[in-house]
């Protein structure tokens, strides 16, 4: 079954046209560049920087996802 899905995909990619491996290059570019660099420089890591034990980390997380909104 997972042979058959990467043979799928593999055969689709190889068969593809250079207009569509660009796109794809340009799609693949814009995930890393929101994913990955603007999370390092946009977004702070909340639980280290508010909380010092894993136990405080563990309660705030649970209070947030039981939370029930009004």
């Amino acid at each position: 079954m997972l042979k058959k899905i990467y043979l799928f995909y593999y055969e689709g990619f190889t068969n593809m046209s250079k207009s569509g491996k660009k796109l794809w290059l340009i799609i693949i570019l814009k995930l890393i560049i929101m994913f990955a660099i603007l999370k390092l420089f946009f977004f702070e890591n909340f639980l280290n920087s508010q909380f010092n034990t894993d136990e405080e980390k563990i309660e705030y997380v649970s209070k947030q996802l039981t939370k029930i909104k009004e």
